[in-house]
């Protein structure tokens, strides 16, 4: 069951907008299990050079979803974004039903993906965050940094029980950094 917390800066959250924001990203609730409580964090952005970026984070028990789209219309962008996401939890259900399928696991756990923000310009943590560590392989820990647009992802290596690093190398490519 989705909840919703739609905040808007400087734009009225009016009832057809509400409504339709609610109406757009509820259909993503067809992707998730019956029990699954979530609420869709919706921020309605207008500029003054009139373009409307809508920012959506739907934070679940084993992922979090995020995307944000700005375009000349508010409801061409909860739409590309409601898309986004779309796009975001298929190929996250492509991905984890294959790696199942190659390791022979009936029923997977998924990770909370929780991330850390900190702003080291002048060496002054400004944010701190509590993150909880489940298991996972590289791969899925690659795929949820990337989902969530971040350069790192800390996780707990599904095999070694330790705490491992990815993060996006400036080439593109990823590394893995190994605790022991």
């Amino acid at each position: 069951m989705l909840k919703f917390n739609i905040r808007g800066e400087n734009v009225e959250v009016t009832d057809s907008i509400r409504d339709y924001v609610v109406k757009r990203i509820s259909k993503l609730q067809k992707f998730f299990e019956d029990n699954v409580e979530a609420t869709a964090h919706v921020n309605l952005k207008v500029y003054p050079n009139r373009t409307y970026k809508v920012e959506v984070t739907i934070p679940l028990p084993y992922l979090t979803l995020r995307a944000e789209e700005t375009s000349n219309d508010m409801y061409g962008s909860v739409d590309l974004v409601t898309d986004k996401l779309e796009r975001q939890i298929r190929k996250y259900k492509t991905k984890i039903n294959r790696k199942s399928r190659e390791k022979g696991f009936k029923n997977l756990e998924f990770v909370p993906s929780d991330d850390d923000s900190a702003n080291n310009d002048d060496l002054k943590i400004v944010r701190t965050k509590q993150v909880s560590l489940k298991p996972m392989d590289p791969e899925e820990a690659v795929l949820q940094m990337d989902m969530l647009g971040h350069d790192f992802f800390v996780f707990q290596d599904a095999e070694t029980n330790g705490t491992s690093i990815v993060y996006r190398r400036r080439d593109n490519r990823y590394g893995l950094i190994e605790a022991e």
